[in-house]
């Protein structure tokens, strides 16, 4: 059973999880350790045992965690096998990028369409998703009900697209615009991905070497 609460430094982690574990299952890896896990993950196992600690009750003492059954587990508690419908909001160099190489399926989305105000790209496709102009969303995101639009428009328009879309009923946002974007709606969630940080991440590692 899911804890209320939980913070958010542990949800960060639960991805982690995930994607180690899913290379594991992969890799035909039956059970691990959260000794094991912790060192492959550069955390400690107390740490790990106090995350899962969170949602339930993981793995026996003495034989650790079965990889697939936790694997499912964390995947079930990320959602990803709920099929959230997601689509995406500007069809640039980025946009492009993200729906020709990400695979929203393993995340648990459906990619169903991407919007652009380019009339060249307005009618085609990328990577077999139907590219729509602008002026549909009115029209396509009451019928399909996305639960989460990728934006990678302009910075400039980036706060009034998602005003436009939370308008519309969109609730979750995974947001590549660099621009800190809020709604005073309390269900609408937002994630924002800012490049820079994780390359001035690197800077000071490198720096403090």
């Amino acid at each position: 059973m899911k804890k209320q609460n939980v913070s958010d430094a542990v949800i960060r982690r639960l991805p982690r999880y995930y994607r180690y574990l899913d290379d594991l299952h992969l890799k035909g890896s039956v059970r691990i350790s959260s000794n094991t896990l912790g060192e492959k993950m550069g955390i400690t196992a107390s740490q790990i045992r106090q995350d899962l600690s969170c949602f339930g009750e993981f793995g026996q003492q003495g034989y650790g965690y079965n990889v697939e059954e936790l694997r499912s587990e964390i995947g079930h508690i990320l959602g990803v096998d709920e099929s959230h419908r997601i689509i995406v909001v500007g069809v640039g160099n980025l946009g492009r990028a993200l729906i020709q190489n990400f695979r929203f399926n393993d995340a648990g989305f459906l990619l169903e369409a991407a919007f652009d105000i380019s009339p060249a790209l307005i009618g085609g496709e990328v990577a077999g998703v139907p590219v729509l102009d602008c002026t549909e969303l009115e029209r396509f995101i009451p019928a399909h009900r996305p639960d989460v639009a990728v934006l990678t428009v302009p910075r400039a328009v980036a706060q009034q697209t998602a005003d436009r879309l939370i308008g519309l009923g969109v609730r979750g946002f995974w947001n590549f615009t660099n621009v800190e974007l809020s709604s005073s709606d309390a269900n609408v969630r937002f994630e924002d991905v800012h490049f820079a940080d994780s390359l001035l991440t690197l800077s000071y590692r490198i720096t403090e070497r």
